[in-house]
């Protein structure tokens, strides 16, 4: 009977579509567990396909090159060394799974099937896959490994199932993204698992942004006791061996290296800053545009694609006109030189006065108002668009999830764009991550230490300087009042009066409930973002855009 076991976690970096990119991801990392003495490693859900694959896991041609791939790792562990826990989709009598595999001495031994397939927040797996039976352990060297993928930890149905077969350990991989709170849920959930089956659990989490998912890592083993035993850090990739001992009680699990968990505001910015770097990278965009405007937006949006890309890959284009001051001038400009980007200005003042010709005759008799305003934002985005297309850098938009909420946002102008790191983080989230980045530089980001944004963006107050002596709260209440309301109504989805109950004017949360729901059309058309709240616009909170709702 084997006493001892050796079990490696791969925390990888996997890609959308990259079949056989992914595959040899796998092999180096089992080559890795080799080197570690590993007898077993437990790689993360749908791996070899990269996770979510949407609607590309319904092509034939995808679903048999992915075959391909798990016939080619199973054929790899003739060799004797280390089996493979794979996860990978799987096809049988017609129909479709998310599947893992147990690949060792040269063939698959063991296929589990995915029981239960979340369809709610960002999961819409129902739609492209069926689900599996209640799964019972996979055999393996004499150890019976009670398999849950993802979403079976997140009920005791099959953790239970496991526990009734004879499981001796408990063994999850998972294509869990980041959110402020799922950390701790998915804690919570394998806690849970371990003390209801007295078993121990192994986690293993993929790393890496898909689209406007982005995954932390963050994997872990917990003992029986409900003891964290190995902790891998967040946001990088990773293969670490656990080494396990049966005794008279089952297995225990030594105490490996136990990675320190980072904050909140540091676990929202290496979000950010994964999210573009992969989104950068996985798409093959040489670098970034950023309209610079001397607001504290686009300068946290340049430091974190300083950070994520490396300065030499970051453009920052000042776009004057005659309503921008000699202070957002100088800001912009001195972020740019903090952050060591290149920083050029072009006037818009051309082009506004060609519309004003242009719609001279139209306009005539009316008086001036935010279509003047939005033909300014508007000239900027055509002017970062034409860059983009003539030199190929992608631009990345600058508004935060509180100006999206109620509209606060130019179609066309400041909303166009490839990808947005602010989307879904509030404004005075982005005041307290600017602050975090001056005095903090997380590791493995590519910008530079110390101050990168001037402290004067961070004090003034925000305008959008599209006429006179405008700020912000022309239009809207001071961010802290404006972002408790979203709060409640966006992630909370609270009743007036439940806000109102904090202090807040009911007049001003109905005010505010009316231009979130008559801004969903703007939200519609705006890029993709990195996903920081569980609530996020377009992955998570759906809403329509013709909507009558006002109560």
């Amino acid at each position: 009977m084997t006493d001892t076991l050796n079990i490696a976690l791969a925390q990888l970096n996997p890609t959308v579509g990259a079949v056989d990119a992914n595959a040899d991801m796998v092999l180096a990392a089992r080559d890795e567990a080799a080197r570690q003495g590993a007898d077993l490693l437990v790689t993360t859900e749908l791996v070899i396909n990269g996770y979510p694959p949407e609607d590309l896991v319904l092509r034939p041609a995808f679903q048999e090159q992915v075959e391909a791939a798990v016939e080619r790792i199973a054929a790899a562990t003739a060799d004797g060394g280390p089996a493979v826990l794979l996860g990978a989709t799987h096809r049988e009598n017609g129909d479709l799974y998310n599947a893992v595999y147990m690949l060792d001495g040269g063939e698959i031994r063991h296929v589990r099937l995915k029981y239960d397939l979340p369809n709610y927040g960002v999961f819409d797996e129902k739609r492209v896959f069926k689900p599996g039976p209640l799964p019972g352990p996979v055999p393996f060297r004499d150890v019976r490994l009670g398999v849950m993928v993802c979403e079976d930890m997140w009920t005791g149905e099959v953790a239970e199932c496991h526990a009734e077969s004879g499981a001796e350990i408990l063994i999850v991989p998972n294509g869990s993204p980041y959110d402020v709170v799922n950390i701790q849920r998915r804690m919570n959930q394998a806690v849970a698992r371990v003390t209801e089956t007295d078993l121990p659990l192994i986690y293993v989490n993929q790393i890496g942004g898909q689209d406007e998912l982005v995954f932390d890592g963050a994997s872990f083993v917990l003992d029986a006791e409900r003891n964290l035993k190995a902790q891998l850090p967040a946001w990088q990739e990773a293969v670490v061996t656990t080494r396990w001992q049966r005794g008279a009680d089952g297995w225990t699990c030594e105490t490996a290296a136990i990675a320190p968990e980072p904050g909140n505001l540091e676990m929202i910015y290496s979000a950010m800053v994964t999210g573009l770097a992969d989104y950068v990278g996985k798409n093959g965009f040489p670098g970034v545009l950023i309209g610079m405007s001397g607001g504290i937006d686009s300068a946290l949006s340049a430091a974190v694609a300083a950070d994520a890309l490396g300065p030499d890959r970051v453009h920052c284009v000042m776009m004057p006109s005659r309503y921008t001051s000699q202070a957002s001038l100088d800001d912009a400009a001195e972020c740019s030189r903090l952050l060591g980007v290149r920083h050029d200005s072009v006037s818009i003042a051309p082009a506004v006065a060609a519309y004003d010709t242009m719609l001279g005759d139209l306009f005539a008799g009316t008086d001036p108002n935010e279509a003047e305003e939005n033909v300014q934002a508007r000239a900027r985005g055509m002017t970062l668009m034409a860059l983009s297309n003539k030199f190929g850098s992608m631009v990345l938009s600058t508004g935060n999830k509180s100006e999206m909420s109620v509209g606060y946002a130019t179609l066309y102008g400041d909303m166009c764009g490839g990808y947005s790191v602010l989307k879904d983080v509030y404004k005075t989230t982005v005041y307290a991550l600017s602050e975090w980045r001056n005095a903090n530089r997380p590791d493995g980001v590519k910008g530079p230490a110390g101050l990168v944004i001037p402290q004067n963006i961070i004090d003034k107050a925000p305008t959008a300087e599209l006429k006179d002596n405008q700020t912000d709260q022309d239009n809207l209440p001071p961010y802290d009042v404006l972002d408790d309301i979203l709060d409640g109504l966006v992630e909370k989805e609270e009743t007036f009066e439940q806000i109102s109950a904090r202090g807040h004017d009911r007049a001003l949360v109905k005010r505010i409930w009316n231009m979130l729901l008559r801004a969903e059309y703007k939200r519609r058309q705006a890029p993709p973002g990195v996903k920081i709240t569980p609530r996020a616009f377009g992955r998570d909170r759906r809403y329509p855009i013709t909507n009558r709702f006002r109560s």
